[in-house]
């Protein structure tokens, strides 16, 4: 062993000294984006005139990640465009690798892709969440023959790239789904330069004894070897957190024995384990040597036990955790889904503020820098294949969920915040196809499950609400939305364990309601007699409509940040009384658009977020810290809340959601006295003062203390007496002007001038000269129709030059006008 080791060790000091090392860059710029179809692969290459391409006048610059819905899917007026798009760049090619090859590394494209070299096409892929490469090698070995083209593009290779968001019954995910089917190249592409032989998956099983003493790792890899080359060299190592290696492998392997080739085991001893309050981080790394060239990758690896306890709690490492999560979309404010890594990492460290130690990621596999940050963080993960909604299609439409489920666990299989591969989500929903039989849905899921175990055996497999299949899976979810799609919140609990008690492992993800961020009510839970007598909480076909069927949160409530606190504050101190759950997963992190919620207060826009789709933090963000979070932090409800109302004289509720021990009130300079937190007592965990406001405006403050830590937060809130009628004009001002950006606010006032602060009609802003408002953004202050919180709404204009005019028209109601020109100013 020592002798094939210092030979392999030999090898690669040779090789390491001339040869290159394997190259990957990300290609973000020089790509060029037309959303239309195009008459055939010729239209994107031909000349134009006697130029180039690159001339044509309907091609618009773009950088990746780029979606071509990144406005349209929140557009109040219009759905958003499912059809073809075309991308292209042109590219210096050079392979420093002999025998090398060439790829093109999606890490997502959707839906459906076909990728051209020139005028070749090269390869054709099926799915928007997976990650592909096309092994464009010998494509451009053969458009470098072509020397007329290489000359008109001065060398470069065209790279052509079409994508196709069109409807599909048989195409997973179903249209009927709560969520966008994107389009576009809205993940990283990368170029990647690979020798003959390398690395095209590692797959590392990872174990650890009870104890802790001692850790395990056999690896397996996967070939990328068009050559069929016979053998080959190989190092494994792995180094500590700290980068120091601890351990080594090498040997040589038989490339002609299987796809999944064995390369060895590596054991490490006292282990220091991955968790979600130390997520410790190990690398592993394979080395493969082939003559003259060497491929390298490299891995982050984790060791942990986990355990759902039957008919009991969740366990990790031995220990209990209370999962304690959320969910994510990939959509964000202005881009869609083509968020940058930059974008994706400051999403996780702000759930990870707030205290999330799981995530569910709905319904699709997700961005691989999602599951590395997840395992940085130390956040616990279920993620999901897109099966979701619409019934059971015919021999592709299954054989497309098995590939996709296999992709998922194959490219996400080291990662050690893992925990649950989901087969599904609300497969008891048809409509996509005319039959909808319960047992083919069961067999399929059968099917299902049975390939991800033999694929994963070290992983369970879940679904949520389908309850003809849940005896199928290893952890199910019932539909459990108290308080919102039916209900009340107080009949969360019990609620809960009749469901707890009807299955072997039972994980509650999805709960919790919509708010209009800035909207907030003096009464949140009045008026809504009728649905304290339902006796039922899960959710149903239609409840998610605003008009029709039973009484329900979701219909009649006022859709105020109030009213969702305290949903959520109910929740979360009943978990605490819950020493059987194994946790829950608030539905979702993030406010994101959805095409089946046009008459939204924001259209297209599922608003149960606890930040909205710009990451800007709601209320109910706060609620949740004073629960999860361990650095001592106080809050006072309402910091978006400028005015609240009532008569002289009258007692209001403030609330401050903070997790330490005690905390104590000021309002205009004068102490209300200390309150001492308790979860058990609602709401607010007790911190909460009557208070008389004068009228006009109030200064109020909070120290919160624990131990020997203080913390403070403070809020200015104006007191309205006065009475008002029906909304009957628009007032129009300026809040803030930084020269080229302009802050707007529109209130809606009775005849008298009084603002209605419980108006809640809809508002329209439009803009017309030097100028345009950011709008589409899905944003209570990005939108150019929504209903006003609180009687306002606010809107930003961008300066483009000197005359611009801004109108805000109200429905039924009026139109008021800004002249932000500049001489008016």
């Amino acid at each position: 062993m020592k002798k094939i080791l210092c030979l392999l060790c030999c090898t690669f000091c040779c090789t390491f000294s001339f040869l290159y090392a394997q190259q990957s860059s990300r290609l973000l710029s020089g790509w060029e984006f037309v959303k239309q179809d195009l008459g055939g692969i010729w239209e994107a290459v031909r000349p134009v005139g006697d130029g180039a391409p690159e001339a044509s006048p309907i091609w618009q610059t773009i950088q990746l990640p780029h979606s071509y819905n990144q406005y349209d899917a929140v557009a109040p007026f219009a759905n958003y465009y499912q059809g073809p798009g075309w991308y292209r760049t042109f590219l210096d090619i050079s392979n420093p690798y002999p025998a090398g090859r060439t790829l093109l590394h999606f890490e997502g494209a959707g839906q459906k892709t076909q990728v051209y070299v020139y005028q070749e096409m090269v390869k054709e892929h099926i799915g928007g969440y997976d990650e592909w490469h096309a092994d464009i090698t010998d494509a451009v070995a053969r458009y470098k023959k072509d020397t007329a083209a290489v000359a008109r593009f001065k060398g470069k290779v065209p790279i052509v790239i079409r994508v196709d968001n069109t409807r599909d019954l048989e195409l997973i995910p179903s249209d009927l789904s709560d969520f966008n089917l994107y389009g576009g190249l809205y993940r990283y592409v990368n170029l990647n330069y690979v020798p003959a032989l390398s690395v095209a998956q590692l797959f590392a099983d990872v174990k650890v004894d009870n104890k802790g003493k001692k850790g395990v790792i056999a690896v397996r890899s996967r070939f990328r070897n068009p050559q069929l080359l016979q053998a080959a060299q190989v190092l494994l190592t792995i180094s500590d957190p700290q980068g120091k290696k601890i351990s080594s492998h090498s040997a040589s392997v038989d490339l002609s024995s299987g796809a999944d080739l064995p390369i060895g085991t590596l054991e490490v001893k006292n282990p220091q384990l991955w968790s979600t309050a130390q997520p410790t981080l190990y690398s592993l790394t394979l080395t493969v040597v082939h003559g003259r060239d060497t491929a390298t990758t490299t891995q982050k690896i984790g060791f942990r036990t986990f355990e759902f306890i039957h008919k009991g709690p969740f366990m990790l490492n031995g220990k209990r955790l209370l999962l304690k999560g959320t969910h994510r979309h990939e959509d964000h404010a202005g881009v869609g889904p083509a968020m940058t890594a930059e974008q994706i990492w400051e999403e996780m460290r702000l759930m990870k503020e707030m205290g999330v130690n799981f995530i569910r990621l709905g319904h699709y596999q997700q961005s691989r820098i999602v599951l590395e940050a997840c395992d940085a963080l130390g956040i616990l993960v279920w993620e999901e294949i897109p099966w979701c909604r619409g019934g059971l299609g015919g021999a592709l439409y299954q054989e497309q969920g098995k590939r996709m489920l296999t992709h998922m666990i194959e490219q996400h299989y080291n990662h050690p915040s893992v925990i649950i591969w989901g087969l599904g989500n609300e497969n008891d929903w048809p409509g996509d196809f005319q039959t909808f039989d319960k047992e083919q849905i069961r067999t399929y899921m059968k099917a299902l499950n049975d390939l991800s175990h033999r694929l994963d055996p070290s992983r369970k497999t879940a679904i949520r609400r389908c309850d003809f299949c849940k005896d199928i899976v290893d952890v199910y979810s019932p539909s459990i939305w108290a308080g919102w799609y039916r209900g009340v919140y107080t009949d969360y609990k019990a609620a809960s364990f009749t469901e707890f008690n009807q299955t072997h492992s039972f994980l509650h993800v999805e709960w919790g309601g919509d708010s209009h961020a800035r909207r907030h009510s003096e009464t949140p839970d009045e008026g809504l007699p009728e649905v304290a007598a339902s006796s039922v909480v899960d959710e149903r076909t239609g409840d998610a409509s605003l008009f029709g069927g039973p009484a329900r949160v979701s219909k009649d409530g006022d859709w105020s940040e109030s009213y969702i606190v305290n949903l959520i504050d109910w929740h979360l101190k009943e978990q605490e009384t819950m020493p059987w759950l194994t946790g829950t997963a608030y539905w979702p992190f993030k406010d994101f658009s959805t095409p089946l919620r046009p008459e939204n207060p924001v259209p297209y826009v599922n608003q149960k977020g606890v930040v909205e789709r710009n990451l800007t933090k709601k209320e109910s963000f706060y609620v949740f810290q004073s629960y999860w979070a361990d650095k001592p932090m106080a809050h006072i409800y309402g910091h978006s809340w400028p005015i609240r109302w009532g008569d002289e004289g009258q007692e209001r509720m403030v609330k401050v959601y903070s997790n330490c021990d005690e905390a104590e009130l000021f309002v205009n300079g004068l102490s209300l006295g200390v309150r001492k937190r308790n979860s058990q007592d609602f709401p607010a965990a007790g911190l909460r003062w009557m208070v008389k406001f004068v009228t006009g405006e109030n200064k109020i403050e909070v120290v919160a203390r624990k131990g020997d830590h203080s913390v403070r937060d403070s809020i200015v809130q104006y007191y309205q007496t006065s009475k008002w009628g029906k909304p009957a004009m628009v007032s129009f001002k300026v809040l803030e002007d930084h020269g080229d950006s302009v802050l707007l606010e529109a209130y809606l006032r009775d005849e008298n001038g009084v603002k209605c602060l419980d108006a809640r009609d809809y508002i329209n802003f439009q803009a017309a000269g030097d100028g345009y408002l950011r709008v589409d953004q899905g944003t209570s202050d990005g939108s150019s129709r929504l209903q006003v919180y609180n009687g306002r709404a606010l809107v930003t204009l961008m300066r483009t030059g000197a005359k611009v005019v801004v109108t805000a028209h109200a429905d039924n109601i009026g139109t008021a006008m800004i002249d932000l020109s500049s001489e008016m100013l």
